[in-house]
């Protein structure tokens, strides 16, 4: 049975971290996550290699329908580390100390292979990075100038957001399944 073109997100409960935040500070709402996580255009990647070593990279990737997606050329090192262990955190923010916001998304990276959901993907990546990001989607995967790619599905399960400035705060998310 395919994928459905859209899928529901879910609405984590938020907590302030009181031991990294400052008195007046209070938990962030979900959809400020996820307004930077939608405008964010570079993000880095953690997976684990083989061998146990971590591998950062950054990369481009598009929030849609709850979850972060990314591609990758299945013989590129995080391709090859997801083959083997799927827990993931994707990072993205601001290169300050004092402003802006830092967003950290821990999960497990999927493969997503259905073709109309990928055409859904494709056309989230156009409009979000311009022309020069365009995929046809051919045998479950994207197909661009580099060859093909394998997209991944990143639903969050655990999210932290770092408010830097006046106030400093720390917001942890917690999805569960039963959220709403």
């Amino acid at each position: 049975m395919p994928e459905s073109t859209h899928l529901p997100e879910r609405t984590p409960v938020a907590e302030l971290d009181a031991r990294y935040s400052d008195p007046k500070a209070t938990a962030a709402d979900w959809d400020l996550a996820v307004a930077l996580l939608e405008a964010a255009e570079i993000f880095w990647l953690s997976t684990v290699r083989p061998d146990g070593r971590p591998h950062v990279t950054p990369l481009i990737a598009v929030w849609l329908d709850g979850g972060l997606h990314f591609c990758t050329g299945a013989d590129e090192r995080k391709a090859k580390n997801l083959r083997d262990n799927q827990e993931v955190v994707l990072t993205t923010g601001a290169n300050s100390l004092t402003e802006g916001y830092d967003l950290v998304i821990e999960g497990a990276a999927v493969r997503v292979s259905d073709e109309t959901r990928l055409r859904s993907l494709a056309a989230a990546y156009t409009e979000k990075y311009g022309a020069d990001w365009q995929f046809d989607v051919r045998d479950g995967t994207f197909v661009g100038d580099g060859g093909p790619a394998l997209v991944f599905r990143v639903e969050p399960r655990t999210a932290f957001g770092f408010g830097k400035g006046d106030p400093y705060a720390q917001t942890r998310w917690r999805f569960t399944q039963f959220a709403q």
